[in-house]
């Protein structure tokens, strides 16, 4: 590789610093830098190009910030299928898994292609009301339904292919991919999944009843989710960025998206340890072999 995108969290105060060092570094290794509006002015060196086709012809992106910038930086995309590499200089980090510290080993092994690929699922959202007509969204974490900024509980009847699931009373429904599972649907008290598995999870934020429990389909199912009696309607929300609000028999339809999302990793990266590392996992301290 030797053309790179670059997105940058600006917003996070050492992300001057990081983007000198990543100046000094790709001019060291003879990789060319390119980037658009605030990244592109905090980034010496660096090939200045419209933000609509910042990254047509780049290798792959390296987005420097936490989750949230990842998830922005594949929206922005757009669908290009460009293979993103994450350096957290966030708080939390599970997809951005090159430490800031790791800055110069992830370029060098970008340059030797010593990398590693992971291939993440992308669902495809699509709501069907009469009144607004189809919306169609990406999610490569999770597609929320809620009350929004209502504290009443609301209907969701949830049907999974041709079959009812239930009815939930609830303060909403989060299907998530499995690359966020260890979001917004782990707050909810859904599973961990491994970044490969090939499922849906529908977790349920405040349930009104103690039998509910997440539930964990194959990614073929295409789930349904339709309001029922909300006096003050619903809202939907995608990867916690964009969302529409939502009226009552209004459908919102998920599937999996015909489209991945490619992330690269260092040759050592272990999800595991990632965890370990992020859910602080230490195990008991008396236990000996």
């Amino acid at each position: 590789m030797k053309t790179l995108g670059v997105i940058a969290n600006t917003d996070k105060p050492q992300a001057p610093a990081v983007l000198r060092q990543l100046a000094e570094l790709a001019h060291k290794l003879g990789l060319m830098l390119v980037a658009c509006g605030k990244t592109a002015e905090m980034l010496p060196g660096a090939r200045v190009q419209p933000g609509e086709m910042a990254f047509d012809a780049v290798d792959a992106v390296l987005v420097l910030g936490g989750d949230g910038t990842m998830l922005a930086a594949v929206r922005r995309l757009q669908g290009l299928d460009k293979p993103l590499i994450g350096v957290n200089i966030g708080s939390l980090g599970f997809m951005t898994s090159v430490s800031e510290a790791a800055l110069e080993r992830a370029l060098c092994c970008l340059c030797d292609g010593t990398y590693r690929v992971s291939e993440r699922s992308v669902a495809e959202c699509c709501v069907h009301g009469q009144a607004v007509g189809e919306s169609r969204f990406f999610a490569l974490n999770e597609v929320v339904v809620s009350s929004g900024a209502s504290s009443r509980a609301i209907k969701l009847e949830v049907c999974a292919g041709e079959s009812l699931v239930t009815t939930y009373v609830c303060d909403g429904l989060i299907v998530s991919t499995p690359t966020g599972s260890t979001g917004h649907s782990l707050s909810a008290g859904g599973p961990i999944l491994l970044p490969d598995s090939k499922v849906f999870v529908v977790s349920v934020i405040c349930p009104h009843t103690l039998s509910s429990r997440p539930l964990v389909v194959p990614d073929t199912t295409v789930i349904r989710i339709r309001g029922v009696d909300s006096v003050h309607g619903q809202r939907l929300s995608v990867d916690g960025q964009v969302g529409r609000a939502l009226c009552d028999d209004d459908v919102v339809e998920i599937r999996r998206s015909e489209r991945n999302v490619r992330f690269l990793h260092l040759p050592d990266y272990d999800y595991f340890g990632v965890l370990r590392q992020k859910l602080g996992w230490s195990g008991s301290a008396g236990w000996h072999r």
